[in-house]
């Protein structure tokens, strides 16, 4: 076959498949064919390996190069037909991460919520203050009849289409899908049905959910135009709740930061910095009062960290507990999806909804879920470090200082110093292997973010991720597991700054939940994705920041009960960003 001469990258953008034959002189041949016809071939010889080994930090010997040739051809071809065979997103690998140790036994929990008891109070006269309050007073104000779910709808529409622009936090909005069901709301509760705490409540939906005959974008522009087929887990979770669907919040493309194909999603305490990401107008909008919660998800952080930037209530649960299916899979044993509120209550509320064993997930796992707001605290054993708080902020310090308050036992504990940094290997090898064919086909290059830390460079670099390293990696992720499981032993919790000490990534690696509670704030420059200042004017914000909790697998019980008396303590939660609470 013959053709003309072509660029590598032209040859991927025109969907190469690559064919491997030896020739007489015995080196290996990668003959790679573009849909146009065109051909290049490069000769693998022991030379070209020889350069290949400075990227795996491998050394062979002349003889070993030769012998390595000799049998290439055959590997080529074979991955080459792999690489070619069509595997949908919704498609998960057959090994499947279990966060759970053979040697631990997990108790068993019943499905049961009790929420605080707390009282409500009067329905404020403000629009503005009902739509900042939270989710267990809305409920209230509801039952007693006070407030409908369609007037708190219209309030939320209302500031959607006031302040969303501005935040550029909605890439769609459903009001009559919302009307509709805050409607058939409030003719169930009028007629004495309730589905339970979420009956009625508006929320935001992240973009990388489906809803069915809604566009699900994932913020990336070559899915702009995707409609979903059908409703994901979690949607049709919450339509059986009872909760009122706003539309769908904005995430950084591919859920990674706060960038988009519309905009960049910003802090409401701040409109020029971004939000962070990737559940970044949920986090936006909940802070600014334009939904009652929202959903988020997480792989490595995309909860915790528009939580702390924005100042909401993030929870982040254990890995299985929330079925996946419907949602875009970005890392298979570490995509997570849970709650993005204002107060700690009701981040409980919204998991209990969301919470159950779903087998069309393959991640999922059957655990109940028992939460009692109420329960004391007093005696708990909870782990910190007190070099994590030196280097921590003063609302730390300030966290700190309510769970001693509140009686619980503080207990010393320390992390093995370990290259925990290796673990990336994992969301970077699923992810790149998860948008492969927009490595492959070019259209990377169409997404808005293009930079060295973005996907479409981290998946290039992520193909050069040896198959033996990336095996020992996930050896070490199990080493990472049961150190933890170690650390945990006799706590029923542990306290620290959100990132202290790589705990955010050891405990997605391991599966860990973890609550991000408002603690305080902090006067900051403007601040990129990453958090260093944006620039050197000197002008500085009043922002927000939280402070994390993380329990045993499964213990979002503690992290709610613990949680919510360390909000009590600090009396931070019920600020808000100013330029959003007026009328």
């Amino acid at each position: 076959m013959t053709g003309r001469k072509t660029s590598r990258r032209d040859l991927l953008k025109g969907g190469a498949l690559a064919v491997v034959s030896v020739g007489a002189t015995g080196a290996a041949t990668a003959r790679q064919v573009s849909t146009t016809g065109a051909v290049v071939e490069e000769a693998v010889t022991p030379q070209t390996l020889q350069c290949a080994e400075a990227l795996f930090d491998v050394r062979y010997t002349d003889a070993e190069r030769e012998m390595v040739v000799a049998e290439i051809d055959g590997w080529i071809d074979r991955m080459s037909r792999q690489r070619a065979h069509a595997k949908p997103n919704t498609l998960s690998p057959a090994t499947v991460f279990d966060p759970r140790l053979r040697s631990r036994r997990y108790r068993d929990q019943a499905d049961q919520v009790a929420p605080s008891g707390a009282d409500a109070g009067a329905l404020p006269s403000s629009p503005a203050d009902i739509a900042f309050a939270p989710v267990w007073k809305l409920g209230q104000w509801m039952r007693r009849g006070v407030l409908t779910s369609r007037r708190l709808t219209d309030i939320y529409l209302d500031r959607i289409a006031v302040h969303g622009d501005t935040l550029e936090c909605f890439v769609t909005v459903t009001p009559d899908i919302a009307r509709a069901q805050a409607d058939a709301a409030d003719r169930e509760l009028a007629a004495g049905q309730d589905r339970g705490p979420l009956h009625g409540i508006p929320y935001g939906m992240k973009d990388i959910v489906d809803v069915a005959g809604v566009r699900a974008t994932w913020g990336a522009t070559p899915y702009q135009d995707r409609v979903a087929e059908a409703d994901a887990t979690v949607t049709t979770r919450l339509r059986e709740a009872g909760a009122v669907l706003l539309g769908k919040t904005t995430n950084g493309a591919l859920a990674y930061g706060d960038r988009w194909f519309g905009g960049i999603t910003r802090n409401p305490w701040n409109t020029q910095e971004g939000s962070s990401g990737s559940s970044a107008g949920s986090a936006s909008a909940t802070a600014a009062g334009l939904v009652a919660f929202g959903i988020g998800t997480e792989t490595l952080g995309s909860i915790v960290s528009p939580s702390n930037r924005c100042g909401t209530t993030g929870l982040r649960p254990t890995f299985g507990r929330v079925s996946r299916h419907g949602a875009m899979a970005l890392c298979w044993s570490l995509d997570k999806i849970g709650p993005i509120c204002r107060s700690v209550e009701d981040t409980g509320l919204v998991l209990a909804a969301l919470n159950g064993f779903d087998a069309a997930d393959a991640g999922s796992l059957d655990v109940g879920l028992e939460i009692d707001a109420a329960r004391p605290v007093r005696g708990m054993r909870v782990g910190y470090s007190p070099a994590w708080f030196e280097a921590g902020s003063d609302a730390d310090r300030a966290a700190l200082q309510a769970a001693r308050d509140a009686g619980v036992e503080l207990v010393e504990v320390e992390l093995p110093d370990l290259p925990y940094d290796g673990l990336f290997a994992v969301v970077e090898a699923e992810s790149a292997a998860a948008f492969e064919h927009l490595t492959l086909s070019g259209e990377d290059d169409s997404l808005v973010w293009q930079a060295p830390a973005a996907w479409p460079n981290t998946w290039r670099r992520a193909r050069f991720i040896s198959a033996v390293d990336l095996i020992n990696v996930d050896r070490f992720r199990r080493e990472v597991m049961e150190m933890m499981d170690g650390v945990m032993e006799g706590l029923d919790a542990m306290i620290g700054p959100n990132f202290a000490n790589a705990l955010l990534v050891i405990t997605n690696y391991t599966g860990h939940p973890q609550l991000a509670i408002k603690s305080g704030y902090n006067q900051l420059a403007t601040r990129t994705i990453f958090g260093d200042a944006a620039s050197d004017e000197g002008a500085t914000h009043r922002v927000p920041q939280t402070t994390s909790l993380w329990a045993p697998l499964f213990e979002e019980g503690t992290l709610i009960a613990l949680g919510r008396e360390i909000e009590r303590r600090l009396n931070v939660a019920d600020d808000h960003p100013p330029a959003f609470h007026q009328e």
